[in-house]
């Protein structure tokens, strides 16, 4: 049985507790957010999602990071890395980010979710406001030339097939909440850039 036919069983229903998100949320003194950090491999998105993760759980706010390569290792380690599966890696990510989200926390995930319809589909599982997009726009060479992992360089070698920027794309977010010029300040500044657009948003006091 697949995962949607078991979602679409009449005999499952969701069972609404007690505490809400609501509760949840006041109780941490923070709005429930879910920052979809996107961009090229090595745009520096895990990186600034860690700098601004630190900045909040320093000021005492809660937080958790998704990063790619972590859920790999585990939720998404059957995964591999064609179309359907990348979208499936997404799709996942998106279910786990607003359960994050309903138990109150401020989510910061680092993926690069190369299509536009992808991070739609994570954007519609979230309530109105609660999906913040942000395009950590590095140009491709500057990627390249800190690939740090050596993928770019095995894929210009054909020893990775579909990777993106090379032999698959990359749509741009079409109206991001914030885009973040990574190759022109440090992510210290970015993060900066990430808090101040949740005080805006009144994410955070």
């Amino acid at each position: 049985m697949t995962t949607t036919s078991v979602a679409n069983e009449e005999n499952i229903v969701w069972h609404q507790h007690l505490i809400n998100k609501q509760f949840r949320a006041e109780q941490k003194k923070q709005k429930p957010a879910v920052l979809w950090f996107t961009g090229l491999s090595g745009a520096g998105k895990s990186t600034i999602a860690g700098a601004l993760e630190t900045r909040l759980a320093n000021a005492g706010f809660h937080t958790y990071l998704l990063d790619g390569d972590n859920v790999r290792h585990g939720l998404c380690g059957d995964l591999g890395f064609s179309t359907q599966d990348r979208r499936e890696n997404i799709r996942r990510i998106g279910e786990l980010a607003k359960l994050m989200a309903d138990a109150g926390l401020i989510v910061l995930s680092a993926f690069i979710s190369p299509h536009q319809a992808e991070r739609e589909l994570v954007k519609d599982l979230l309530e109105e406001g609660e999906f913040i997009e942000i395009y950590v726009n590095t140009r491709l060479e500057v990627c390249e030339q800190r690939d740090p992992k050596g993928l770019y360089k095995k894929a210009r070698a054909g020893e990775i097939q579909h990777f993106t920027g090379i032999d698959s794309e990359y749509q741009p977010p079409l109206n991001p909440a914030l885009e973040l010029l990574a190759g022109e300040y440090t992510p210290s500044e970015l993060a900066e850039q990430c808090i101040a657009l949740l005080k805006e948003r009144e994410i955070i006091g």
